[in-house]
This record gives C-alpha cells, sequence and structure tokens, in this order.
C-alpha cells in the first residue's frame, strides 16, 4: 500500500490556503478510495484566527502546526518532514494548486519506477497557461550579480541567465529531465532520502534551502528529476526581483537572497558542479 503525506507551507493567506486544500482533499478522498494512505499537514508560520478558524471549520481531519512568529520556510518545513509517515513527501506552497489528482499520482508513479531517482517536481504554469521557470542550473556568484544588477542585460549576462533557467533545454516540457535544482514551491521526495541528505539547512531563512538541498541530493548519488507530463499552477509573486542595483539592497526579499546566497557559498564553496542539463 503506498502512503503519501502532503505537507503545505502557509503564511497568513487564509482564502488562498483554502483554494489549494480544496484540490488536495479531492485527491486525498480518490487516493484512499483507490487503496492509498494520505495524510495532510499544513505549517502555518504567524497564525492568524482566520486560518485557525478556517482549518477547524473545512478541514479538522488535516494537521495544523502553528508557529506565532515567521521561523522561515526550510525549520517549519522540517517539523512537518520530521513526524510524516508517508512514503513520500510531496512538499507545496499554499499558492499551488493541483486541480487534476492524477498528476499528484503521477509523481509518486514515476518515483515508484525510478528507484535512482530521489526528488521529482511537476511542471509550472501560472494562472495565464504560460511557463513558470521552476527548474534551474545551480547558482554561480555571477549569477546571482546578472539576476540582481543591471548586468544581466549586458550579452554575457543575457547568456549566463538563459543557461540558468535552462532555455538551451528545449525539449524540457516533453520529456522527464535530470536538473540541478527544482523550486521548492513543489517538489515530491522519498521519505527514506532524507536519511542521507538530511532535512533542510534551517541557516537559510528563506532563499536557497531548496537549491542546498537539492545539492545535498545529487551528492548522496540521487537525482533530481523535472517531469513535465505533472501540471500544476503557481501563482509566483516577483517581490524579490531587483534589477537595478541600488534596489536590489533596498528590496527585503533581495536582501534575505543576497544574504541567502553568501551563506550557500560559505557552505559549497564556489565551485559549482553540474549534474543536470
Amino acid at each position: 500500500m503506498t502512503s503519501v503525506t502532503v505537507v503545505i507551507t502557509h503564511y497568513k493567506s487564509p482564502q488562498v490556503l483554502k483554494l489549494a486544500l480544496g484540490y488536495i482533499k479531492t485527491w486525498k478522498e480518490n487516493f484512499e478510495k483507490d487503496g492509498g494512505e494520505a495524510e495532510i499537514i499544513v505549517t502555518d508560520s504567524e497564525t492568524i484566527k482566520e486560518t485557525r478558524e478556517m482549518m477547524d471549520e473545512l478541514f479538522p481531519d488535516f494537521t495544523h502546526l502553528q508557529e506565532p512568529k515567521n521561523v522561515g520556510f526550510g525549520k517549519i518545513i522540517n517539523r512537518a518532514w520530521q513526524i510524516a509517515k508517508g512514503e513520500y513527501i510531496f512538499t507545496i506552497n499554499a499558492d499551488l494548486i493541483a486541480p487534476r489528482p492524477q498528476d499528484i499520482n503521477k509523481l509518486i508513479k514515476y518515483l515508484e519506477d525510478n528507484e535512482d531517482v530521489g526528488m521529482v517536481g511537476p511542471r509550472l504554469l501560472n494562472f495565464d497557461e504560460t511557463h513558470q521557470s521552476s527548474a534551474f542550473r545551480f547558482y554561480t556568484p555571477m549569477t546571482i550579480l546578472y539576476r540582481r544588477t543591471p548586468l544581466g542585460k549586458l550579452a554575457s549576462g543575457k547568456r549566463a541567465l538563459d543557461a540558468f533557467v535552462l532555455k538551451h533545454a528545449k525539449d524540457i516540457t516533453e520529456k522527464p529531465t535530470e536538473v540541478d535544482w527544482l523550486m521548492g514551491s513543489a517538489f515530491m521526495i522519498r521519505r527514506k532520502c532524507l536519511e542521507k541528505t538530511g532535512v533542510f539547512d534551517e541557516r537559510f531563512f528563506m532563499y536557497m534551502e531548496d537549491v542546498d538541498l537539492c545539492r545535498r541530493f545529487w551528492e548522496n548519488g540521487l537525482k533530481v528529476v523535472y517531469y513535465p507530463h505533472s501540471v500544476m499552477y503557481h501563482f509566483h509573486g516577483k517581490a524579490s526581483r531587483s534589477p537595478n542595483a541600488f534596489n536590489a539592497f533596498l528590496n527585503k526579499y533581495a536582501r534575505i537572497h543576497l544574504s541567502s546566497a553568501w551563506k550557500y557559498f560559505r557552505k559549497h564553496g564556489l565551485k559549482t558542479p553540474r549534474y543536470g542539463v
């Protein structure tokens, strides 16, 4: 019997969470009818009254892990992973919806059929049906500079950023593709892999924790795969994107990203491996 834990990370947007959980509830009911086991864990930073009431009223059977403060993306997900019972763990942001239950099942099936794969992620679309980049090459220090400053407008910057978002991989939306890392908004792992890799590094409050985790998967012989035959929708905010050099230091989220990048390169060094396309 296949068992799955779905972990949804949430921050003070109860109506968005309600939409996501509605689809997850439908998937859970269908999955259990087919003989599977499923548990749902909502990790909630700075829990507010509206979220608590909504969870109690509409989703009383789901586990609701509440934090009075914003403890960071990795730390709050680690809380859920520590109690997860599923053989597979599907971790998503609250602003992601999976309207077709089979798209979650496709990720499960892919891991079941490919023992050498430790992590798999779906194709993400914006709500206008356009493609959203969610698979990447590992960062280099120059990639950070190109993304955060006007240097990215140079020919060399454009080439580097195109490679970063895998524009050269023309068939990535057509077939499963090994990639360096997947965006943390939606990915499925085997729970037993965490015994090798460890969980999220909580020194990263926000950003780069997904890059770091994928790197540890690869370093432990576990492949990371982008699986485009599973399609989901994600509202991806652009608050942290600051192409102006001055704004990069004024924007709160850009500053957090730069701080996390500094920690990442201090941890792993400047040498950048390439495992995927």
